[in-house]
């Protein structure tokens, strides 16, 4: 993790004033970073596949459209929970399911919570010994597997992070912070890597009722109130692609995570 934020720092250090450097640097959070296990790594969850579900738990639906795809799914215990600066469970398992037919024309719209039903976060008990995979409802095709292994390392707030307080970042810094963040991005915790403008913004807009204007300051108070869960980016190896080289998000009140109210979770996604 050192290299890492060493790395952000004279990111920082090259493109932004003195004093703004040391305040940007000053918002960088831990995150847990996901990508392909290979040989050899730890295996901390997986992308794609079926779910391990204890028998008293049913697949996700979205009534009157059908079940949900499963996208993933991590081990609370494998994860680096300690060094998060987000008070995530300690024990059991997040799956994380999503609608996502590509046939279907019904978008999740974090502006309508008649759509938010596509979208789910399960807790999980930890794998008891000799659970099943899940079968996928009948007409749903899974996903490929891909096992996960996580890194921990910083994150970086977006350029229209409302923790930056509306400080402009120059557009050199930007493009090297993109340059710098390129590549598939699964993530738990930490800043989330949007694709197009703050992701919080978008969530406290539907968590205050979506008809509330863009410009009205309450969003920006109510967006600082939301932190990143999980990210799931476009995969190839998962066969997974969110609209053109898209991102899915979660994003949760803390007090609703210390307290595993992950049906509380909010859901957005974005795409080039």
């Amino acid at each position: 993790m050192a290299r890492m934020t060493n790395a952000l720092h004279a990111l920082a250090r090259a493109h932004l004033p003195a004093d703004l450097a040391r305040r940007w640097t000053a918002l960088l959070r831990p995150a847990a970073h996901l990508r392909k296990a290979e040989a050899g790594d730890p295996v901390v969850g997986q992308l794609g596949g079926l779910p391990r579900l204890p028998a008293d738990v049913a697949w996700p639906v979205w009534e009157g459209k059908g079940p949900l795809r499963f996208v993933a799914a991590v081990d609370c215990a494998a994860l680096p929970t300690g060094e998060l600066d987000v008070p995530l469970p300690t024990e059991g398992r997040l799956a994380f399911f999503y609608y996502g037919d590509e046939d279907d024309d019904a978008l999740v719209d974090t502006a309508d919570p008649g759509t938010w039903a596509g979208a789910r976060v399960l807790h999980l008990p930890p794998i008891s010994d000799g659970e099943p995979e899940r079968p996928a409802p009948a007409g749903l095709t899974p996903y490929p597997t891909v096992p996960l292994t996580a890194r921990l390392g910083p994150s970086a707030p977006d350029t229209e992070s409302p923790v930056l307080g509306g400080a402009e970042l120059p557009d050199a810094f930007e493009r090297a912070l993109w340059e710098y963040e390129s590549g598939t991005a699964h993530q738990i915790g930490g800043h989330a890597q949007s694709v197009q403008g703050a992701v919080e913004i978008v969530v406290a807009h539907g968590a205050l009722g979506g008809g509330v204007a863009w410009e009205d300051p309450r969003i920006k108070e109510e967006a600082q109130r939301w932190v990143p869960l999980a990210q799931f980016d476009s995969d190839e190896d998962a066969d997974m692609m969110w609209g053109d080289e898209g991102v899915l998000y979660w994003l949760i009140r803390p007090e609703d995570l210390a307290a595993g109210r992950f049906d509380q979770a909010m859901f957005t996604w974005q795409c080039c």
